[in-house]
């Protein structure tokens, strides 16, 4: 049996935990466990909001989520012979939930308190329901949909060295700076309040605190990526930064498509764990050229073979052309998609949920034909119990809406 490396309790608060948990990227921040090159172990780990999102039909936790405590993460945990230049190989043996959270969520922030892809158009808080049985997931707030999840941490990463987290830092205030009365903001910068930092002495805590960086977005080590396809199989090769790598993961999902839209917008799982094994390639970051995090995806993914693909252009909803803009296209045709679930009872904001965490597959299809590049997203027809391709005597059902 795989040894539980770092246990979790789900009816304790994240600063409760026997394990302590962190919520930002500091090399200071102490290991919690180690171990050595070639070993399996599991972690365990709680949600990434720690609890805040309930099971229940109200998106008021969605709307007053505090943002300032996310994400939780299980570790650091030392490799014993990692330095820095090397690289960490993490291979994902297996992962799942935990028997006690049978449950997930998705939700739209608010544009005042995080927002989405999308935010410009679903300013309002809003939230869905999963519950998982096995490999599917149902919700009673987007009916007539049932899909098989992609399990995968939506965050794993080695910590940074001091001089990539000033280097962090210093670029995201300069961006912030270009527009600091932005909501939302256009970078999450240090700020201690709601800041847990594992083990960290009380005498160094605010100086850490301050100089943290939060956990919000992908950086040069991995981080926040949420790649549906890192799931059990996969083997992911992270660059190391600090004396015995640091590793740490959290922010579990049970499903998401392409691009995680609505940014709450995977199958949250309320709980999991993850079975790993790690190794080093000594010298490794050199060697390859390694800037960022690279992997092999594993051979497990739902086998949906039927989609409706929807396009979008560099041409925003205002009409104005943009050259070659991959971000406008993307957006143009993930809206294009919810327009055309809304013609089945859907509402916009169910049809957004749904393309954020149902294995949907976004594309850049083309990228090179002035002006106009060209986004794609594919929504797998197999996971609704109705025909939703177009027909000559239009849409046949209309769904019954929930909030």
């Amino acid at each position: 049996m795989t040894k539980t490396l770092i246990s979790v309790d789900l009816s304790k608060r994240p600063d409760q935990q026997s394990f302590p948990l962190h919520n930002r990227w500091h090399p200071e921040i102490p290991a919690v466990a180690e171990v050595k090159p070639g070993d399996q172990f599991r972690v365990e780990c709680i949600d990434w909001t720690g609890g805040q999102i309930k099971n229940n039909d109200s998106a008021e936790d969605v709307r007053t989520i505090d943002l300032t405590q996310v994400h939780y993460l299980s570790g650091p945990i030392a490799v014993q012979g990692a330095e820095p230049g090397d690289l960490l190989i993490v291979e994902i043996l297996d992962i799942a939930y935990l028997p006690e959270a049978e449950w997930g969520f998705t939700g739209i922030f608010a544009k005042e308190n995080g927002g989405g892809f999308l935010t410009d158009h679903f300013p309002n808080a809003y939230k869905a329901i999963w519950d998982l049985k096995g490999i599917y997931a149902t919700s009673r707030h987007i009916p007539h949909v049932r899909f098989a999840g992609l399990i995968h941490p939506g965050l794993i990463a080695c910590a940074p060295s001091h001089e990539l987290l000033a280097e962090w830092n210093k670029r995201e205030k300069e961006l912030v700076d270009t527009a600091p009365d932005r909501v939302p903001p256009l970078a999450c910068l240090p700020n201690p309040q709601g800041a847990l930092l594992g083990t960290v002495k009380k005498e160094n805590f605010q100086r850490i605190a301050k100089e943290a960086a939060r956990t919000v977005p992908p950086r040069e080590h991995g981080g926040n990526c949420d790649i549906k396809n890192l799931t059990r199989g996969s083997k992911l090769f992270l660059p190391v930064y600090v004396k015995d790598a640091l590793l740490s993961l959290g922010d579990l999902h049970f499903s998401q498509g392409d691009g995680e839209i609505a940014f709450c917008g995977a199958v949250e799982i309320a709980g999991g764990w993850v079975n790993l094994q790690v190794d080093l390639i000594k010298k490794g970051m050199a060697k390859y050229h390694i800037l960022n995090p690279i992997f092999e995806p594993g051979p497990v993914a739902p086998l949906y073979s039927e989609y409706l693909i929807f396009e979008g252009i560099s041409v925003d909803e205002q009409g104005k052309q943009h050259y070659l803009d991959a971000h406008i296209s993307y957006r143009r045709a993930c809206l294009n998609a919810i327009e055309y679930l809304t013609t089945f009872g859907y509402s916009p904001e169910q049809a957004y949920l749904l393309l954020s965490c149902a294995p949907c597959e976004g594309r850049i299809s083309g990228i090179v034909d002035i002006p106009n590049s060209c986004c794609t997203i594919a929504l797998p027809t197999q996971i609704f119990d109705f025909d939703i391709k177009p027909k000559k005597e239009g849409p046949s059902i209309k769904v019954m809406q929930k909030k």
